[in-house]
């Protein structure tokens, strides 16, 4: 079994059989719809204040008070492709963990866990786990189920992230409240 860190040679990214753990997934993918975008892009950035190369998201598929899914589809010519690695293209696990970090950012705003004045910044990551790899062509379903709030402080949440169904990331997210 080949580390994410360690891109295993191109040949083998197409073969391996990579261990996507079967585990239950934070918001079951029959109660959404991946083709059904409920807020897209320019939506998003309404909320968000990511830019350029790093607004990441594409679209959040399903929102409730207690979870939310949102996706990125992964292209060949995002700004990563070219040097991670070449020729063999592996998406970041920091930049799966930004997604997550900006699916939580937007859940926080929109479910009132923050008030208007203040952004979601990145306070931590814990537990984080990499379980299969991401490349063009793939849409990566990002999933969030809230824990611990504190009001325009912190919160934590459990995220998951998946391609086909089949879990390529895991772990646990902290937001911190700033003054925007």
């Amino acid at each position: 079994m080949y580390s994410l860190l360690l891109a295993p040679p191109s040949s083998l990214l197409t073969s391996i059989k990579w261990n996507c753990v079967l585990k239950s997934s934070l918001v079951s993918f029959e109660d959404f719809d991946p083709s059904k975008v409920l807020v897209d892009r320019e939506a998003i950035s309404n909320v968000n204040p990511h830019r350029h190369e790093l607004a990441l998201l594409d679209g959040i598929l399903f929102s409730t008070e207690e979870s939310a899914v949102g996706y990125i589809d992964i292209t060949e010519d995002m700004f990563w492709v070219r040097g991670h690695f070449p020729g063999r293209p592996l998406m970041p696990g920091v930049l799966i963990c930004e997604c997550a970090a900006q699916l939580s950012s937007y859940f926080a705003s929109t479910t009132g866990m923050v008030d208007d004045e203040y952004v979601v910044g990145l306070g931590g990551l814990d537990g984080i786990k990499f379980r299969g790899p991401v490349v063009p062509g793939d849409r990566l379903i990002l999933m969030l189920r809230r824990g611990k709030v504190r009001k325009n402080a912190m919160f934590t949440a459990e995220f998951q992230a998946f391609v086909n169904e089949g879990i390529v990331a895991e772990g646990v997210i902290r937001g911190v409240a700033l003054r925007g």
